[in-house]
């Protein structure tokens, strides 16, 4: 019995402790975009669907000890693709197609290891069964659950901010190592409870009729549904809230948590109390959806709650329904499929089909369509019809909130880093402004009217951090000025005649926005040279440029991506720099202190940082307010502060730990 503990508890600790690493090691290959996580969830998933497939074949096709054989032999295989490290060489061709290149650097790096890991848990219990024939295996699966979830919460808070990423991925190949000796264990353990089995086991036993395609495929729509909407929120969270791993892990221990409550005890879904409490999710969501500006707190709260509930419906049903322990694989599978289909649709599917993020209504009214399936045969006509009612009701109130998503905006796009969206609103004196968001932050701004068109508005108005760095450049001859984060492309009204601006843009729709819907770009005076793809490895493939100065203003939602701010990234950009350069870094944000970051890696360079707040007055409607880092070298930080109103000094914090691309640490800047 303990060896099988030990086995599943392991096994899944890495299955989940090894999501974080990975991702975190290949995350900045992909331009820090969120949406590599979701991509990574799809690979898992993925993953565990072949695994579970392949535990499924096993018990139906071989015998119990040629089933130990076999899996002794690839367990003992894959201890030959350890450590699980992702190569460095796909860098190069990340950018080509991000999706499908996430999933390929995964399967390379950590692909049979997690596959191996994904068989775990049915697998032991299909033996444990074997083994012990009087005792229930589902329970393993709920300690299985159990272990995952403190995998996720214990890597935030014990593993990132103290072990570099390479030590974490090879600590986790000392762990798989003692997971694959436990693992042999049990297998003898197996091993010798078979012959046992067989001399108790009856003759002529009942067969077990299989679960009809009716029920397997409702076990599919359920898994399905959870793993939406837990796809779905995450991005919602991340995308209102906050683009920090921390609400990445969240949503998923809660996700979990639904699964240990409802397999190690079915009591713990008291069907009446929750199916009375999945309307009240509907309508709470609802707001959500529709209001803008809630306290973020009550946002997170609300959303967690949500997921809670829909979680341990869909799961807590699946309980209800789960089959004999005969039929245990096809039941796994079932789930495993459905999960799978889940992330597919939300992380590979959606981005490519949709302008917007209808995933989420989507999920929420396939949970009601299930609900109702479920209880039909249970519940009077005059119950069938007011279910129907309130369904055909909520359906016609989320189609209202997905036309929303798209309603009076000049412009809808998606791809794998996100949504833009363009609009148009008035302003009494000025005219039409047309804005940029990526999700719901804004990334720049143009008044039309021509006598306005030129002016720099938002973070990068002349009172702006960079507004005066780039008004206090030379002017007696030409500079060369980089940007790495297009926005709208507002930065390009301070080229001069003669000027060269090289503006570094990851995702290409932006680009196509910047040059279609605003005019920024079109009436520079400088020479403008656009360069697609992420801007730290650009800057790194090519030849010095001899910046006058360089601009850091590629934050994705509400966050600059780790890997633009880390002491490899900042000696990356010196490179770049004339000797009296000024780099300046857009800190400004509503979640997270940046300033330890920046001052932290320049401190390390020996380089001087001066940072500029900018509060503007009231009905100021040219900017908003911004907080840029201006890193100079120390003999021109002194002029450099005489320059710009409003500059101090911003010493490195003490007991700080400059980040690095093999450690960053967000919990030690959470506002």
């Amino acid at each position: 019995m303990l060896s099988f503990a030990l086995t599943v508890f392991l096994s899944a600790f890495l299955l989940f402790q090894i999501q974080p690493i990975i991702a975190k090691m290949i995350l900045p290959w992909f331009g820090g975009s969120s949406s590599v996580w979701s991509t990574c969830l799809v690979f898992f998933q993925a993953e565990l669907l072949l695994g579970y497939l392949y535990v499924h074949l096993l018990h139906e096709w071989l015998s119990p000890r040629r089933q130990n054989i076999v899996h002794c032999a690839l367990l003992l295989l894959s201890l030959a693709t350890l450590p699980v490290v992702a190569n460095p060489a796909w860098k190069d061709a990340a950018f080509a197609n991000p999706t499908w290149n996430v999933l390929v650097v995964l399967g390379t790096a950590v692909g049979m290891p997690y596959l191996l890991l994904s068989t775990t848990g049915p697998l032991m219990q299909a033996w444990y069964a074997r083994s012990f024939n009087s005792m229930m295996p589902y329970r393993l699966y709920a300690l299985s659950n159990l272990a995952s979830m403190l995998a996720l919460l214990s890597y935030p808070v014990l593993v990132e901010p103290f072990f570099v990423v390479v030590q974490q991925a090879n600590a986790w190949s000392v762990g798989y190592v003692f997971f694959v000796i436990a693992c042999l264990a049990s297998a003898w353990q197996s091993w010798q409870g078979v012959s046992g089995e067989l001399e108790r086991r009856p003759a002529s036993s009942e067969p077990v009729p299989r679960p009809p395609l009716r029920e397997c495929l409702l076990w599919v729509g359920l898994a399905m549904t959870a793993s939406i909407l837990l796809l779905a929120l995450t991005r919602h969270l991340t995308q209102d809230v906050a683009p920090v791993p921390f609400l990445w892990v969240v949503p998923l221990s809660i996700y979990l948590l639904s699964f240990i409550l409802c397999f190690d005890a079915p009591r713990y879904y008291h069907r009446r109390g929750f199916l009375i409490a999945l309307p009240i999710a509907f309508i709470a969501l609802d707001q959500v959806l529709a209001e803008v500006g809630m306290p973020v707190p009550l946002l997170v709260s609300v959303l967690c709650l949500a997921l809670f509930v829909f979680c341990m419906v869909c799961h807590g049903e699946l309980v209800r329904r789960r089959p004999p322990v005969r039929h245990l694989t096809l039941f796994y599978l079932m789930l495993s499929i459905g999960g799978a289909l889940g992330g597919s649709f939300v992380g590979l599917l959606a981005p490519a089909l949709f302008n917007a993020y209808f995933e989420l209504p989507i999920g929420l009214f396939l949970c009601a369509v299930l609900v109702i399936i479920i209880l039909w045969p249970q519940v009077k006509p005059i119950w069938r019809w007011l279910l129907l009612a309130a369904l055909a009701i909520y359906g016609y109130r989320l189609a209202g909130i997905s036309i929303d998503y798209v309603e009076d905006y000049r412009r809808v796009m998606r791809n794998f880093y996100g949504q833009l969206r363009i609009d148009d609103v008035s302003d009494d004196d000025l005219g039409i402004k047309r804005r940029m968001f990526h999700g719901r932050i804004n990334h720049g701004e143009q008044f039309i009217a021509p006598e306005h068109s030129r002016r720099p508005t938002a973070y990068y108005c002349e009172q702006s951090g960079i507004g005066q760095a780039l008004l206090s450049l030379p002017t007696e001859r030409p500079r060369k000025i980089g940007v790495v984060g297009l926005g709208a492309g507002t930065l390009a009204t301070y080229g001069r005649q003669g000027d060269e601006m090289r503006l570094y843009e990851i995702d290409d729709q932006v680009l196509d926005l910047a040059r279609s819907d605003f005019s920024y770009l079109a009436e520079s005076r400088a020479r403008i040279e656009p360069v697609l793809g992420d801007g730290r490895l650009m800057l790194e493939s090519e030849a010095p440029q001899a910046f006058d100065l360089l601009a850091i203003d590629a934050f994705s939602g509400d966050s600059i991506p780790a890997h633009l701010l880390t002491l490899e990234a900042m000696q990356s950009y010196l490179r770049h720099m004339r000797s009296d350069g000024i780099l300046a870094v857009h800190i400004t944000n509503r979640y997270l202190d940046l300033q330890p970051v920046v001052a932290g890696a320049a401190a390390k360079l020996g380089l001087s940082v001066l940072v500029v707040e900018l509060e503007p007055a009231d009905g100021d409607v040219f900017c908003r307010r911004s907080l840029w880092a201006l890193i100079v070298r120390p003999e021109r930080a002194a002029s450099l502060q005489a320059a710009i109103a409003g500059a101090r000094p911003l010493p490195p914090r003490a007991g700080f730990t400059a980040w690095t691309d093999g450690f960053s640490n967000l919990l030690g800047i959470l506002k």
